[in-house]
């Protein structure tokens, strides 16, 4: 699968975001129930519809060597290490990212769609049903923002996607502030460290939360320059969003080494990691 590929598969992976986000706010609009996974997290009627309309349309991509792209999801994820470790490529997916956010109804989140490659992002898609909003980005590509998804159509070329959309960071004259970005539904005592310590760094430093991967689009977008992470995240959770901020300039870096994220790891639970914007530096 080489580099041209990438852009028959950002315009496949944003219909099924589309469709997958249509499904999940008819479940939204309606009154849910909310049943516990195996590890007590809230699984709704929704994820199970979205999952299942992501690996329908990507179950028939296939690599340069016409062997079938395999698929890792949130609600798919007993697959032995035993197999996953002989894949070069697989697509790596949360179809309801965010769920806590879905049940309260503050419309915070997404649907994540990532192309894996050698333990790398290669293509990320991370749609915002509530808002019809996508980010999406591939290598030698690039990442941008559409905000009308009445463009997307089947024969739709990506000249057209990328005409109609915003290539991303986005310019902002006011430098004058360090703006943080946070989790909505979590928080920790290491991450009142971090504020603290860029507090002692810069004179103007500002707080905003949000749900979900939205935390890695708006610092890919340049609306927030650092998002850290001290707590408990999977690979589904950060894959889309690695491909984003990295297409944007930006990094995903682990806390303890210092490299960029890696993916289709034994154990599928991320160390924390922080996230920085273009130009932005701890320094």
């Amino acid at each position: 699968m080489d580099n041209i590929q990438y852009d028959k598969l950002i315009l496949t992976t944003i219909l099924a975001s589309k469709r997958a986000g249509e499904a999940i706010l008819d479940v939204y609009e309606s009154d849910f129930a909310v049943e516990q996974k195996d590890d007590k997290s809230p699984l709704t009627l929704a994820d199970k519809k979205s999952n299942e309309i992501i690996e329908n349309a990507l179950e028939q991509t296939v690599t340069v060597n016409n062997s079938t792209v395999p698929i890792l999801s949130e609600e798919g994820k007993e697959i032995s290490y035993e197999e996953r470790k002989k894949w070069e490529y697989f697509w790596l997916i949360d179809p309801l990212d965010g769920t806590k956010e879905f049940i309260k109804r503050n419309g915070e989140f997404t649907v994540n769609i990532a192309l894996i490659h050698k333990h790398k992002p290669v293509l990320g898609i991370i749609y915002i049903p509530v808002k019809d909003v996508f980010y999406f980005a591939a290598v030698n590509i690039g990442t941008y923002k559409l905000e009308n998804s009445e463009i997307l159509t089947d024969d739709l070329s990506i000249e057209d996607l990328i005409d109609k959309s915003q290539k991303l960071p986005l310019n902002s004259n006011d430098k004058s502030s360090l703006t943080v970005i946070g989790s909505r539904s979590h928080t920790s005592e290491e991450f009142s460290e971090f504020v603290k310590q860029l507090n002692e760094r810069h004179r103007n430093v500002e707080f905003i939360s949000s749900g979900s991967s939205l935390k890695l689009c708006l610092v890919a977008e340049g609306k927030a320059d650092v998002y850290p992470r001290f707590g408990p995240t999977m690979e589904w959770d950060t894959a889309a969003g690695q491909a984003i901020v990295e297409q944007a300039k930006g990094t995903v870096m682990d806390t303890q080494t210092n490299e960029p994220l890696n993916y289709n790891k034994n154990n599928l639970l991320n160390p924390f990691f922080i996230v920085s914007g273009q130009g932005f530096s701890l320094d």
